[in-house]
């Protein structure tokens, strides 16, 4: 039961949801302490909870590959498959850092790439630190814009294979979407205009 995905949740890029997390690592997450103790009968309700506490993303780590608390957490949210509202709100919100990124993970997971570079891109504004476990399971420290970049950019994730997106030129050029301009391009500028007035 606790490993079955809901009866109401539908197929996500042709797939039960959590069948995104392949085989191999969705078997270790079951095999778990922290699913056995802490994911049985979770609602999103209390995924949402236990993510405002985690102490740090990432995969798997150790030499037996245990899987971390937030990849458990985001095979629930799959399983559970919360509305597309609900998804918006905890990417949106600003509080709870890591309760976001496993938000953003989720929604780069099941939702179409125009709809990925809509939301995820302006959170290259978002600076705040994140620890990430480590493969060895050490700690490292990233800000929220290199998580948001790799999940724009990687094929893959903390041992999360993540489906293709479409290249940004091409819904830019097919009018999807507008030209991305990056805050830097503001600084050059204005840099600029302050040399030639000088």
């Amino acid at each position: 039961m606790a490993n079955r995905t809901a009866a109401t949740a539908q197929a996500v890029h042709g797939t039960n949801p959590q069948y995104l997390i392949e085989t191999t690592f969705r078997q270790r997450i079951y095999d778990s302490q922290y699913w056995k103790e802490h994911c049985f009968g979770l609602t999103v309700t209390g995924v949402m909870e236990k993510a405002v506490d985690l102490p740090c993303i990432g995969g798997c780590f150790g030499s037996n590959r245990r899987p971390t608390e937030f990849l458990c957490l985001l095979l629930k949210l799959l399983q559970l498959q919360p509305d597309r509202a609900m998804v918006d709100a905890l990417v949106a919100q600003p509080d709870f850092k890591y309760l976001r990124a496993l938000a953003l993970l989720y929604f780069r997971l099941t939702e179409p790439p125009l709809d990925v570079y809509r939301t995820l891109e302006p959170l290259y504004a978002d600076y705040r630190k994140l620890r990430v476990k480590n493969i060895a399971g050490g700690l490292e420290i990233i800000h929220m814009d290199e998580f948001v970049d790799q999940l724009l950019r990687e094929p893959r994730v903390y041992f999360v294979a993540l489906p293709a997106l479409t290249r940004r030129l091409l819904l830019e050029d097919a009018g999807q979407l507008p030209p991305r301009l990056s805050p830097l391009d503001d600084d050059s500028d204005s840099d600029s205009d302050g040399s030639s007035n000088a």
